[in-house]
């Protein structure tokens, strides 16, 4: 008997049990779905649990990390999937080591496990899993006291690319240079952008995180902006540029809040897509999918009805009616999602009163400073009343009262659900109520929303 063997497959058999067991206490209880204690638990009992148990996925696995996105991403290949797979699949969007062993411990008959990867937790999880894909969405400035400059992130992925057998297929996108910086000279990989120059914009905001090139440190030229520092890039002074992706953007054309269309190319064809999202950032998304779902075996046609289908995860350009009125639910957690939340706001939106709510848990990270560097200016024309709420609504308050807004027309409730009731009462029947939470706050307010009867709790569905 091989005694250490024996004791490891002991230890996995009672962590997940008692994972087992969390997770339908849990759901028995009706206080959420198990995403990360059980997981928390199986770990303590079983620490190598996540490699065992991807090591039993006939599949394999594929991880999808990114600062934006990743939940989006990871729903658009669940959407074609599931049809064909059994999936392990962190759908809540629990993507610390617990919540992607809570994930794979529910599933025992998955055959590929699909998740999505916080950009700290990359590294051990692909040590871990070792997957036969990786994406590589995008890298911006977020969470600065958890995980430091943007530098620290992309030291980790680099080392995390290089211990990683060639036949991992790495997926990534070409329009941010620092991810290009990271893939480096690693071969089997296939590249995503967009490739629509009228969508973008010629002048950075403030918010760019990538000014210079990493190979000679010269300024990098665009000669267009998509999103943050995402574009079409070239250093000024050596011969580094954006790669021409292998699946590409093109002919977009944006429906205001409503939807967006846009041919997909592919190394093979191409189709035309209709999201019912708006932003371009979900066509990052998008092209992200399409990518896998290519490498999995989906043709073209079949990835366009896949993504005709998609819908929105929670709080990410959800719509649910109240009454008769309704809410928009705009996750935002960095400058750059931010500011392109405030882009699709500003051009097509003209709400009276406007929600937003800042936490400061460790989900959210402690240092909120990043919202001097959203451009709030843009709202603050469209809004009569403008509604501060979460755990840091006094800083919320005073970014708006700097940014020009009349003191006398924001109101700071801390609680949220009161904060809910305040902007609904200021919302005209018939009309649109834009909520702009961090990630904690539309837990929050999933939660609000589901004890009215308003939502149902993801695991029910």
């Amino acid at each position: 008997m091989n005694t250490p063997n024996f004791f490891s497959r002991l230890r996995l058999l009672l962590g997940r049990s008692l994972a087992i067991l969390i997770t339908r206490l849990i759901r028995w209880s009706g206080r959420g779905g198990g995403t990360t204690l059980p997981g928390r638990a199986l770990l303590m009992v079983a620490p190598n649990a996540i490699k065992h148990l991807g090591n039993q996925l006939p599949a394999g696995a594929v991880l999808i990390t990114a600062t934006n996105g990743k939940t989006t991403t990871t729903a658009m290949a669940a959407e074609a999937l599931h049809k064909r797979y059994c999936l392990a699949y962190n759908r809540a969007g629990a993507n610390l080591a617990s919540g992607i062993a809570s994930s794979l411990v529910s599933k025992p008959s998955a055959q590929l496990g699909l998740l999505e990867v916080d950009e700290a937790a990359f590294p051990r999880i692909s040590r871990e899993l070792i997957p036969k894909f990786i994406v590589l969405g995008n890298l911006f400035r977020d969470q600065l006291d958890r995980h430091g400059e943007i530098e620290t992130i992309a030291d980790t992925w680099r080392e995390t690319l290089t211990s990683l057998p060639p036949e991992t297929i790495v997926i990534a996108n070409a329009d941010d240079p620092r991810v290009m910086d990271i893939i480096g000279e690693r071969e089997g990989v296939l590249t995503f952008g967009i490739d629509h120059l009228k969508s973008g914009i010629t002048q950075t905001s403030h918010a760019s995180d990538a000014h210079t090139c990493f190979k000679c440190n010269n300024a990098l030229d665009y000669s267009t902006y998509y999103v943050g520092h995402l574009g079409n890039w070239k250093c000024t002074a050596c011969e580094t540029r954006r790669p021409t992706p292998d699946y590409q953007a093109r002919a977009i054309q944006e429906d205001g809040l409503s939807s967006t269309c846009f041919q997909l190319s592919t190394p093979f064809d191409s189709a035309s897509v209709k999201l019912a999202i708006p932003g371009l950032y979900n066509i990052y998304n998008a092209l992200a999918a399409s990518c896998l779902l290519h490498l999995l075996g989906f043709t073209t046609p079949e990835i366009s009805k896949s993504l005709e289908k998609f819908r929105p995860a929670f709080g990410r350009l959800e719509r649910i009616s109240i009454g008769d009125k309704r809410v928009l639910l705009l996750l935002s957690k960095n400058p750059a999602g931010a500011n392109e939340i405030i882009r699709i706001l500003a051009r097509n939106h003209s709400a009276s009163t406007m929600m937003l709510a800042l936490n400061d848990e460790i989900a959210d990270g402690r240092d909120t400073s990043w919202i001097w560097d959203v451009d709030f200016e843009q709202i603050m024309p469209l809004a009569n009343n403008i509604i501060a709420t979460g755990s840091r609504a006094e800083e919320l308050a005073l970014r708006f009262k700097y940014g020009g807004f009349s003191p006398e027309n924001i109101v700071v409730e801390k609680s949220i659900s009161k904060a809910l009731d305040k902007a609904l009462s200021l919302t005209p029947p018939g009309s649109e109520l834009p909520i702009i939470p961090t990630y904690t706050a539309m837990l929050t307010l999933q939660e609000i929303l589901t004890a009215r009867g308003l939502t149902t709790p993801y695991w029910q569905t």
